[in-house]
Parts: C-alpha cells; structure tokens; sequence
C-alpha cells in the first residue's frame, strides 16, 4: 500500500510540472524510478517516455480548450524530433548505467541554469510574428535526440525555444510544448521497447495520477506567476542533480 501511494505521490506530480510549466516532468521521472521504485536507468527510461507522454497528451487537451496550441509549429518541430528520438533511443544501450546517471545530472544542471536565467518577453510583442521554420527544424530535432537518448521529454528546451527561437506567445508555448513531448515521447518509446517492454501497472498509476495532476497544473498555470514557480522548480532541480552526481560520479571514477 505504501508503494501504491508513493507512485500515486510521484505521478501527481509530475503532472503537475507539465500542466504548470509545458515541461520538466521527465527530469524528475527518471531519478524517481531510479532512486525511489527501483528501476535501473535504462528501463526507467522506457517508462519515462510512456508517463511523461501520455500526461503530456492529456494536458494538450486542457491548454486546446483555452486555444493555447499551434498545431502547425507542433507537426513540424515535433517531427523533426520523432524521427530523431526513434533512431537516438538505441543509442542508451551503449553506455553503463552510470555514465547515464551522470549525463542524466548534467543535463539537468543545464536545464536548472536555463529554467533560472530565462526571463519571457512580453506577449504582446510576439503574438503575430511569423516561425522561423528552419529553426523550428533544427531545434525540433535536437530536442529529439535528447528524447531518445536520456528518456526526456525535452519541455525544459522546448518552451523556452517556443518562445525565443519560433517566437510564440509563452501562453500558446506551453499548450504546444506539450504536444511535442507526447509527440517525441511516443517516438522514443517506440525506439526502446526493443530493449523490453514498460511495466504497464506503474504506467498506468502513474498515469492516472498525472492526469489530475496536469490538470491542475494547466488550470493554475493561467493564474500563477509562472516565472517564480519555474525558478522554484529549477533550485530543485539543481539539488536532485547533485545528488544524483554524487552517487554515480565516484562510480564511473573508480
């Protein structure tokens, strides 16, 4: 029973980050499957995809319904990413589970300094302005390989590269970033399920946590200071990425 609630705990939350921030959930999906279920990193990888993609779905159809969604920018950037996160998910079986661990912490360092240092432009001054669409190509298939290699979403780079780089209002970024990580995490499960299946029970826990989770987070994200809550998430995310380090870092020394 405790486990039960533990997953119930993990998976509310995490839809919560990608109801209220259109990502950062799969930064915290695969260190809670590691450290917390028990999960080695590949597999916790596979079932990061699974999680984070179906809450990502869900939380498509919350933002649509306040017309936040760019479905064009979505089909291109988001399959740009596919293709690259089906053919990069193969690519973690090459590399013991502590050079992962430890690749997994120094990517979110990167993303804690993104998430602390990025400030959104006003919307009013990005509300008409036209994609750059090699951009949007170049950027989708980036966040792609990141998808398949480390088991995440990519919302971390993809709201901010929404913003900055397509230059879509932050509230139609969020809507559409999560169209993208279901769109790419659904590639990149695709690619792992030949190193095994997911446990579909914690999926599906997880999953239905996540659903009420990403609701509220969609809902509270039209009310909230979103900024301050994204740099809260990044100190967090700077200590779990010290942690995580400072297991697998003398690991991979020794």
């Amino acid at each position: 029973m405790a486990r039960l609630w533990l997953d119930l705990a993990l998976g509310l939350g995490i839809g919560l980050a990608l109801g209220l921030l259109g990502g950062g959930g799969s930064i915290l999906t695969v260190p809670a499957l590691v450290y917390l279920i028990g999960q080695s990193p590949q597999a916790a990888m596979t079932t990061s995809l699974a999680i984070v993609g179906a809450n990502s779905l869900m939380g498509v159809t919350f933002h649509n319904a306040h017309g936040a969604v760019q479905w064009r920018v979505a089909l291109i950037f988001g399959g740009a990413g596919m293709i690259v996160a089906y053919f990069a998910a193969g690519l973690s079986r090459y590399f013991s589970p502590s050079v992962l661990l430890v690749a997994f912490a120094l990517l979110m360092f990167i993303v804690g300094a993104a998430m602390l240092t990025y400030i959104p432009p006003a919307e009013n001054t990005r509300a008409d302005a036209s994609p750059n669409w090699p951009v949007v190509l170049i950027t989708g298939a980036g966040v792609g390989l990141l998808t398949g290699f480390l088991g995440v979403g990519g919302g971390f780079l993809i709201t901010p590269a929404l913003v900055m780089l397509v230059r879509l209002p932050m509230s139609q970024a969020i809507g559409t970033s999560l169209l993208i990580i279901a769109a790419n995490s659904l590639a990149g499960l695709l690619g792992h399920l030949k190193d095994g299946a997911p446990d579909t029970g914690l999926i599906l826990t997880f999953g239905l946590a996540g659903l009420a989770g990403t609701w509220a987070g969609a809902q509270l994200a039209h009310y909230l200071p979103v900024h301050r809550l994204r740099q809260g998430f990044a100190v967090f995310v700077f200590l779990l990425a010290i942690l995580v380090l400072a297991d697998n870092l003398p690991k991979l020394l020794a």
